[in-house]
């Protein structure tokens, strides 16, 4: 039965994963991820999620000082 909505779950996971990414890059807090087979702690500069808030800002920074 979940079978018929794996692409709709799937999607819907996808953007939790990247909500919580966002909230632990803004909030400064790092993550934990498993790699290599041990625990690595990445800092929240290098959360590998891009956050449209600060994108836009960049954008206006850019556009002001074209």
């Amino acid at each position: 039965m979940l079978v018929l909505y794996a692409e709709e779950i799937e999607k819907v996971l996808k953007k939790a994963v990247r909500h919580a990414l966002l909230a632990h890059k803004r909030a400064g807090n790092p993550i934990a991820v498993w790699r290599d087979n041990r625990v690595v702690i990445i800092p929240p500069e290098e959360i590998p999620v891009e956050d449209p808030l600060l994108s836009q800002d960049q954008k206006k920074t850019e556009t002001i000082s074209e």
